[in-house]
């Protein structure tokens, strides 16, 4: 009993180190998911401040940023420039109201898009980070989903024959290629039986599949205790008493179950029951079963 409180708390402890683990892994996850949400939204922003000085660019200039950029040219005949410049603005004076700080405007619109486009460079960058992060997590649980789903498939197939005393099962994926998302079927074959649809399954049948696929998980990460109330409340007595051999089997777990069916309570260590002697009083027994067998005997 010292062994089994000593493994059992390392089982515990290890149970409890795994849940921080995946809990740990799951909150990674959403936090990264917020970020890209986020810094997606400030991409989009971005690219729309980005086309929007573009589109003043060519709305009040009727310039393009690479037409700005080819009229700048630097002056190596001072005289000749003046006289042009001087040139120019009669005739822009002849035209009228002209913007006199466009020059200036274009410096300051073009500094500002040098700007955002350095920000929606790193937005891009960011996105790159946590998408690749997203795609490293979701490749490990995929891989973790796989592994303990193979687990979960090789004990159900030995469940399943103790607990019908022969016969194979097997859990399969509707789409292998997408783990993840993908449904799980249940393939069984009980001895003698054809089996071509679960549903084909009398209901005893149907609930030692499920209790056989409960136990499958179960073994894969054997939880501290577990309580069971009437699970085997279809199953025949046969099957009963089968359901309760194994369950003495699964000694990593203490088992609390709450049953009308003999055979699980005969296959118990300890029973506790309720009775009312006196009327309006209830009161609680409990009784050892080979205490019980040996008073009996």
């Amino acid at each position: 009993m010292d062994q089994a409180a000593e493994r059992r708390l390392e089982l515990e402890k290890e149970a409890g180190e795994l849940r921080a683990k995946e809990r740990e892994a799951q909150s990674r996850r959403e936090n990264a998911s917020r970020e890209l949400a986020r810094l997606q939204e400030r991409s989009d922003n971005l690219q729309k401040e980005y086309d929007g000085v573009i589109t003043r660019l060519w709305e009040e200039y009727e310039l393009t940023r690479r037409e700005a950029e080819e009229v700048a040219a630097p002056i190596e005949d001072l005289p000749a420039a003046q006289r042009r410049l001087q040139d120019l603005k009669n005739r822009i004076k002849a035209l009228g109201a002209v913007n006199v700080g466009a020059v200036v405007e274009y410096q300051e619109v073009s500094e500002r898009y040098e700007f955002l486009n350095g920000q929606v460079g790193d937005a891009e960058k960011s996105k790159a980070e946590l998408l690749e992060l997203i795609n490293q997590l979701t490749a490990q649980m995929r891989q973790q989903f796989t592994e303990r789903f193979g687990e979960i498939n090789q004990n159900f197939g030995a469940i399943f024959r103790d607990l019908f005393g022969g016969g194979g099962a097997e859990l399969s994926f509707t789409d292998p290629s997408d783990v993840l998302a993908s449904g799980i079927e249940i393939k069984v074959h009980p001895p003698g039986k054809i089996v071509s649809h679960i549903e084909s399954l009398s209901g005893g049948e149907k609930a030692l599949v499920a209790i056989s696929i409960y136990f499958a998980i179960m073994r894969v990460n054997p939880p501290p205790f577990c309580v069971l109330d009437e699970i085997e409340a279809a199953l025949d007595d046969v099957n009963v008493a089968r359901f309760a051999q194994y369950l003495r089997r699964m000694s990593a777990t203490q088992f609390i179950t709450i049953t009308h069916r003999r055979g699980t309570m005969e296959g118990s260590d300890m029973l506790y029951g309720v009775t009312m002697q006196d009327q309006g009083i209830s009161k609680l027994l409990a009784l050892r079963t080979d205490e019980a067998a040996e008073f009996s005997a």
